[in-house]
Protein backbone atom coordinates (compact mmCIF):
# COMPACT_ATOMS: atom_id res chain seq x y z
CA UNK A 1 0.00 0.00 0.00
CA UNK A 2 1.19 3.51 -0.94
CA UNK A 3 -0.22 6.38 1.06
CA UNK A 4 0.94 10.10 -0.29
CA UNK A 5 0.51 12.97 2.08
CA UNK A 6 1.15 16.35 0.21
CA UNK A 7 0.37 20.27 0.69
CA UNK A 8 1.73 23.49 0.32
CA UNK A 9 4.72 25.22 1.76
CA UNK A 10 3.98 26.07 5.00
CA UNK A 11 0.82 23.90 5.87
CA UNK A 12 2.81 21.65 8.33
CA UNK A 13 3.24 18.58 6.70
CA UNK A 14 6.51 18.17 7.87
CA UNK A 15 5.53 17.96 11.26
CA UNK A 16 2.31 15.58 10.60
CA UNK A 17 4.93 13.07 8.90
CA UNK A 18 7.56 13.38 12.26
CA UNK A 19 3.87 12.59 14.72
CA UNK A 20 3.16 9.58 12.06
CA UNK A 21 5.95 7.99 12.24
CA UNK A 22 5.43 7.45 15.98
CA UNK A 23 2.29 6.12 15.32
CA UNK A 24 2.88 4.07 12.86
CA UNK A 25 6.35 1.99 13.35
CA UNK A 26 5.30 -1.03 10.79
CA UNK A 27 5.52 1.44 8.10
CA UNK A 28 8.26 3.00 5.84
CA UNK A 29 8.00 6.54 5.40
CA UNK A 30 9.95 8.18 2.54
CA UNK A 31 9.88 12.38 1.38
CA UNK A 32 10.41 14.18 -1.32
CA UNK A 33 12.31 15.94 -3.26
CA UNK A 34 15.36 13.07 -2.18
CA UNK A 35 17.82 15.86 -1.76
CA UNK A 36 20.73 13.52 -0.65
CA UNK A 37 21.21 12.44 -4.32
CA UNK A 38 22.58 13.53 -7.61
CA UNK A 39 18.88 14.11 -8.70
CA UNK A 40 17.87 15.98 -5.77
CA UNK A 41 21.29 18.33 -6.31
CA UNK A 42 19.62 19.27 -9.54
CA UNK A 43 16.22 19.74 -7.40
CA UNK A 44 18.01 22.04 -5.20
CA UNK A 45 19.74 23.98 -8.34
CA UNK A 46 15.52 24.50 -10.17
CA UNK A 47 14.40 25.66 -6.40
CA UNK A 48 17.24 28.00 -6.33
CA UNK A 49 16.50 29.75 -9.57
CA UNK A 50 19.48 28.56 -11.74
CA UNK A 51 17.14 26.64 -13.92
CA UNK A 52 15.39 30.21 -14.87
CA UNK A 53 12.70 29.60 -17.74
CA UNK A 54 10.65 32.29 -19.24
CA UNK A 55 8.34 30.02 -20.82
CA UNK A 56 6.02 28.63 -18.47
CA UNK A 57 4.64 26.35 -21.18
CA UNK A 58 8.48 24.65 -21.44
CA UNK A 59 8.87 25.15 -17.36
CA UNK A 60 6.04 23.01 -16.61
CA UNK A 61 6.81 20.06 -18.14
CA UNK A 62 10.68 20.34 -17.91
CA UNK A 63 10.24 20.95 -13.95
CA UNK A 64 7.90 17.46 -13.69
CA UNK A 65 10.64 15.82 -15.55
CA UNK A 66 13.26 17.24 -13.33
CA UNK A 67 11.61 16.19 -9.66
CA UNK A 68 10.12 12.80 -11.63
CA UNK A 69 13.51 11.76 -12.55
CA UNK A 70 14.43 12.38 -8.67
CA UNK A 71 11.56 10.18 -7.64
CA UNK A 72 12.23 7.67 -9.57
CA UNK A 73 15.88 7.24 -8.76
CA UNK A 74 14.40 6.88 -5.05
CA UNK A 75 12.15 4.61 -5.78
CA UNK A 76 14.81 2.52 -7.45
CA UNK A 77 18.01 2.49 -5.25
CA UNK A 78 15.45 2.93 -1.56
CA UNK A 79 11.95 1.63 -1.42
CA UNK A 80 11.08 -0.67 -4.62
CA UNK A 81 12.08 -4.11 -3.05
CA UNK A 82 10.12 -3.00 0.62
CA UNK A 83 7.04 -1.70 -1.41
CA UNK A 84 6.77 -4.81 -3.74
CA UNK A 85 7.26 -7.14 -0.26
CA UNK A 86 3.73 -5.48 1.11
CA UNK A 87 5.62 -3.00 3.31
CA UNK A 88 3.08 -0.10 3.60
CA UNK A 89 4.83 2.88 2.46
CA UNK A 90 3.48 6.73 3.49
CA UNK A 91 5.09 9.29 1.30
CA UNK A 92 5.47 13.42 1.71
CA UNK A 93 4.79 14.21 -2.07
CA UNK A 94 4.89 12.47 -4.70
CA UNK A 95 3.45 12.55 -8.65
CA UNK A 96 1.12 14.79 -6.98
CA UNK A 97 3.34 17.54 -6.19
CA UNK A 98 4.05 17.85 -9.82
CA UNK A 99 0.03 18.28 -10.82
CA UNK A 100 0.19 21.01 -7.60
CA UNK A 101 2.98 23.16 -8.35
CA UNK A 102 3.79 22.79 -12.35
CA UNK A 103 -0.01 22.54 -13.66
CA UNK A 104 -0.71 25.99 -13.09
CA UNK A 105 1.96 27.54 -15.37
CA UNK A 106 -0.56 26.35 -17.58
CA UNK A 107 -3.91 27.57 -18.82
CA UNK A 108 -6.62 25.87 -17.48
CA UNK A 109 -7.82 24.38 -20.56
CA UNK A 110 -4.79 22.41 -20.91
CA UNK A 111 -4.95 20.98 -17.31
CA UNK A 112 -6.69 17.77 -17.94
CA UNK A 113 -4.24 16.99 -20.93
CA UNK A 114 -1.07 17.80 -18.19
CA UNK A 115 -2.67 15.23 -15.75
CA UNK A 116 -3.21 12.67 -18.72
CA UNK A 117 0.57 13.25 -19.70
CA UNK A 118 2.08 13.14 -16.32
CA UNK A 119 0.17 9.72 -15.34
CA UNK A 120 1.28 8.69 -18.29
CA UNK A 121 4.77 9.59 -17.86
CA UNK A 122 5.46 8.49 -13.90
CA UNK A 123 3.34 5.95 -14.13
CA UNK A 124 3.61 4.03 -17.11
CA UNK A 125 6.76 4.83 -18.55
CA UNK A 126 8.34 5.23 -15.65
CA UNK A 127 6.56 2.23 -13.67
CA UNK A 128 6.21 4.23 -10.47
CA UNK A 129 3.17 3.15 -8.21
CA UNK A 130 0.15 4.56 -8.27
CA UNK A 131 -1.48 5.95 -4.72
CA UNK A 132 -3.48 3.63 -3.41
CA UNK A 133 -4.76 7.07 -1.14
CA UNK A 134 -3.65 10.44 -1.18
CA UNK A 135 -4.31 12.95 1.32
CA UNK A 136 -4.10 16.55 0.64
CA UNK A 137 -3.25 18.95 3.76
CA UNK A 138 -5.28 22.04 2.73
CA UNK A 139 -3.92 25.14 4.60
CA UNK A 140 -5.18 28.76 3.42
CA UNK A 141 -2.00 30.45 1.57
CA UNK A 142 -2.75 33.98 3.99
CA UNK A 143 -2.18 31.22 6.53
CA UNK A 144 0.90 29.65 5.65
CA UNK A 145 3.00 32.51 4.44
CA UNK A 146 2.98 33.99 8.37
CA UNK A 147 4.09 29.88 9.19
CA UNK A 148 6.94 30.22 6.68
CA UNK A 149 7.49 33.42 8.11
CA UNK A 150 7.60 32.46 11.64
CA UNK A 151 10.08 29.33 10.30
CA UNK A 152 12.59 31.42 9.11
CA UNK A 153 12.69 34.13 11.63
CA UNK A 154 10.70 36.76 9.52
CA UNK A 155 14.11 36.40 7.15
CA UNK A 156 11.99 36.48 3.62
CA UNK A 157 14.91 35.75 1.90
CA UNK A 158 15.01 31.92 3.27
CA UNK A 159 11.84 30.91 0.74
CA UNK A 160 12.76 29.21 -2.31
CA UNK A 161 11.10 30.65 -5.67
CA UNK A 162 7.94 28.64 -4.94
CA UNK A 163 7.65 30.00 -0.80
CA UNK A 164 8.20 33.42 -2.18
CA UNK A 165 5.39 33.54 -5.02
CA UNK A 166 2.69 34.22 -3.06
CA UNK A 167 0.20 34.50 -5.98
CA UNK A 168 1.55 31.44 -7.53
CA UNK A 169 1.03 29.26 -4.04
CA UNK A 170 -2.86 30.60 -4.25
CA UNK A 171 -2.70 29.29 -7.99
CA UNK A 172 -1.01 25.83 -6.67
CA UNK A 173 -4.16 25.73 -4.15
CA UNK A 174 -6.94 26.31 -6.55
CA UNK A 175 -4.89 23.38 -8.57
CA UNK A 176 -4.63 21.16 -5.96
CA UNK A 177 -8.31 21.17 -5.31
CA UNK A 178 -9.13 21.08 -8.71
CA UNK A 179 -7.68 17.67 -9.02
CA UNK A 180 -8.60 16.62 -5.74
CA UNK A 181 -12.04 16.52 -6.47
CA UNK A 182 -11.47 14.90 -10.00
CA UNK A 183 -9.37 12.16 -8.67
CA UNK A 184 -10.43 11.57 -5.62
CA UNK A 185 -8.61 12.55 -3.07
CA UNK A 186 -9.00 13.35 0.49
CA UNK A 187 -9.00 17.01 1.98
CA UNK A 188 -8.03 17.33 5.20
CA UNK A 189 -8.39 21.44 5.93
CA UNK A 190 -5.82 23.12 8.35
CA UNK A 191 -7.61 26.11 9.68
CA UNK A 192 -10.79 26.77 10.70
CA UNK A 193 -11.01 29.96 7.88
CA UNK A 194 -8.96 32.31 9.83
CA UNK A 195 -6.45 30.33 12.09
CA UNK A 196 -4.29 27.21 12.00
CA UNK A 197 -6.15 24.19 13.23
CA UNK A 198 -3.96 22.80 16.01
CA UNK A 199 -1.36 20.20 15.09
CA UNK A 200 -3.21 17.36 17.34
CA UNK A 201 -6.62 17.77 15.98
CA UNK A 202 -5.01 17.20 12.62
CA UNK A 203 -2.65 14.43 13.12
CA UNK A 204 -5.84 12.63 14.97
CA UNK A 205 -7.71 13.22 11.55
CA UNK A 206 -4.74 11.83 9.17
CA UNK A 207 -3.88 8.95 11.88
CA UNK A 208 -7.91 7.95 11.33
CA UNK A 209 -7.93 8.10 7.51
CA UNK A 210 -4.21 5.88 7.50
CA UNK A 211 -6.19 3.65 9.89
CA UNK A 212 -8.94 2.94 7.39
Amino acid sequence: MLIVIDGLDGCGKSTQFELLKEKFTDAHFITFPYYNTNSGKIVSDYLSGKFHEENPYVSAFSASAIYAVDRYTSYKTHWEELYKSGSPVISARYVTSNAIYQMTKLDKSEWDGYLNWLYDFEYEKLGMPRPDKTIFLDMPVEISQKLLSARYDGDESKKDIHEQNVAFLKACREAALYVGKRDGWIIVPCSNGENPRSIEEINSDLQAIIKE
